[in-house]
């Protein structure tokens, strides 16, 4: 798991705006980590396949933890919110 839990203060507080970047031109304007090629996709993706963060690292050296906390923040505050669904 990540060294620091992260709560809804630290959340709050956490500056994923300066890792989280979107390029129209990039992997189809998914966000991604840093404008590297490594999408908040593909890290949530690795988490629920079981890796650890520590794995996740070992596997893609170019993320950092924060990197990692980021796509969870990110992530967390884009389901807070509210979706149209079409019927």
């Amino acid at each position: 798991m990540l060294c620091v839990p992260i709560r809804m203060t630290i959340m709050k507080n956490f500056d994923w705006k300066k890792i989280i970047t979107v390029n129209p031109e990039q992997c189809g304007g998914r966000p991604c980590v840093r404008g590297m090629r490594i999408r908040i996709s593909d890290v949530l993706d690795l988490l629920a396949a079981g890796l650890t963060p520590e794995q996740i690292l070992d596997e893609l050296p170019d993320l950092t933890q924060e990197d990692i906390a980021a796509c969870l923040v990110y992530s967390a505050m884009r389901m807070r919110s509210p979706m149209v669904i079409a019927s």
